[in-house]
């Protein structure tokens, strides 16, 4: 089954303790669409551009040859979750959730999002 970006930004939200979500460009660094409040997701779509960059440069200065599934981001009272899409259609793009610390149980959350990447259709 595959879902559009709409249905898949509505389902991550779900996921317990996200707050917001977003799909990112990241070779412009545009969001592509996103939901929810709390952060400025334009803000945090070029930033987190920058960490997913600066850790691909890395893998290649070390010369690793493998794949970014996930960068996670532990603040006091968040997670912040980069989940790189994994098929052709989703190259160049990431899942950008936010989820409150309190509420959110990490590996659920991480595994929720796999899933709805995995039916995405771009």
């Amino acid at each position: 089954m595959s879902t559009t970006l709409d249905q898949t930004l509505a389902a991550a939200l779900e996921i317990d303790g996200a707050t917001a979500v977003a799909l990112v460009d990241y070779e412009s660094g545009m969001s592509l669409g996103h939901l929810g409040t709390g952060i400025d997701l334009d803000v945090a779509a070029a930033g987190n551009t920058e960490v997913i960059r600066a850790k691909l440069r890395t893998m290649a200065a070390l010369g690793l040859d493998d794949a970014i599934e996930d960068i996670l981001i532990t603040l006091g009272t968040q997670y912040h979750l980069i989940r790189l899409l994994q098929g052709a259609d989703g190259n160049g793009l990431f899942l950008y959730l936010v989820l409150d610390k309190g509420r959110a149980n990490l590996a659920l959350a991480r595994r929720q999002l796999s899933n709805l990447e995995r039916t995405l259709t771009i």
